[in-house]
């Protein structure tokens, strides 16, 4: 079959479109925003189940092998919904709601990003510190010039990823310093500020970076400085052995299911904490790390993040990117073609992500398993298809 286009997704056997066969039925998602009860409830019920069918779709379809969705506002969680299985091989294992995902890309958007905007806040970085300030190593061929904002934003020089196969075989499948010295060692694409290019490698030097201002390491200091205050006490690096069982599975290697190691290679290589990827979560978690944001850094009364740090994680600063989340540029296709032009977002290579629109006050939070069991899973269709039955109306 043939993959349906950007935002149109058939939901029933006669190929009608989600959005064209249910538009007048759902009356605009936007009114899950409006403080009724009545209507609204019937409004929430419609749109779950609509989404509910999107990823039945694309699981008959094997896109993916399992969904949690989770929908809300900054007041709190309308609903969510999970569909499909957490894992398909070894001890085959239900989707729940508080399935655990390696959560990807996503990490720098819950975890690095805010981490380096609090130690602005603290006054331990600037925003405009050259990286060499706190990491000297880096200042070689030609990058004595990137400053953290550049990182950041995606637009500091550096390549996307590098080649973590020939890393692990020279120094071992744990090496978090021969990483750190392979990137300070690696000449820019072009120099700073001129040309958004997503960088893994960028925020594996702000995890660093990190550790160096805080004194910290960089999941002690997430746990401490975020995910405490949050309450997202399903949230973490390196997962213990005890949370395998609620763990989706991501990609078999070599024939093993690596449940609860993360996916990324180059966060494998440094251990699986890094500033790139390496935190596992769950809808839940992550929900109320979007109700903080559209609080403007309030979670139950306590200030976890300051409105400055909100709006530079969250709105444009170079190239359509935010300081952690995307806006505008290419990547922000997962926003769907109707949601609010200040609707932010990220996503993870595992099959996660998040959307937050502050204007409709609104988020949707999707997590799937996609790589699970041979990463061959597509998860765009769903991703694109929620995001409009959400920007509808």
């Amino acid at each position: 079959m043939s993959r349906p286009r950007c935002g149109i997704v058939p939901a029933m056997n006669d190929g009608r479109s989600i959005r064209a066969g249910h538009r007048r039925a759902l009356a605009g998602a936007a009114a899950l925003a409006a403080h009724t009860t009545c209507g609204a409830e019937d409004v929430a019920s419609a749109l779950q189940s609509r989404m509910d069918a999107v990823v039945g779709a694309e699981i008959a379809r094997g896109s993916v092998p399992g969904a949690v969705v989770a929908v809300g506002r900054r007041e709190g969680v309308v609903f969510t919904f999970a569909r499909g299985m957490a894992s398909t091989t070894n001890v085959p294992a239900p989707m729940q709601s508080d399935t655990v995902f390696d959560i990807a890309s996503l990490t720098k958007a819950v975890a690095t990003a805010p981490s380096v905007l609090l130690l602005v806040e603290q006054g331990k970085l600037g925003l405009d510190d050259p990286v060499a300030r706190h990491l000297p190593d880096f200042a070689t061929r030609g990058k004595q010039d990137v400053r953290i904002r550049h990182l950041l934003a995606h637009d500091s020089g550096l390549p996307p990823y590098t080649d973590a196969a020939a890393l692990a075989a020279a120094h071992g499948n744990v090496c978090p310093d021969a990483v750190l010295r392979a990137i300070c060692g690696l000449r820019p694409l072009q120099p700073p500020g001129g040309t958004s290019r997503y960088s893994c490698l960028g925020y594996i030097i702000l995890g660093r970076i990190v550790e160096i201002a805080s004194g910290m390491p960089l999941d002690r200091f997430a746990g401490t400085h975020l995910f405490g205050p949050l309450g997202m006490t399903n949230t973490i690096y390196a997962p213990p052995p005890g949370w395998r069982p609620r763990i989706a599975g991501t990609q078999l290697r070599d024939g093993r299911h690596p449940v609860g190691e993360v996916h990324d290679p180059l966060a494998r290589l440094m251990g699986g904490v890094s500033g790139n990827a390496g935190v596992f979560s769950t809808a839940g978690d992550l929900a109320r790390y979007c109700r903080m944001l559209l609080n403007n850094g309030m979670s139950d009364g306590r200030r976890v993040l300051s409105p400055e740090s909100v709006a530079r994680l969250t709105t444009p600063q170079s190239h359509g990117r935010a300081f952690g989340f995307d806006v505008s540029s290419s990547h922000a296709w997962i926003k769907g073609d109707a949601m609010d032009a200040t609707a932010f977002c990220h996503s993870g290579y595992t099959g996660t992500s998040i959307v937050c629109d502050p204007r409709r006050n609104l988020f949707l939070v999707i997590l799937t398993n996609r790589v699970h069991p041979d990463d061959r899973g597509s998860v765009r269709a769903i991703r694109t298809a929620l995001a409009n039955l959400m920007g509808d109306g």
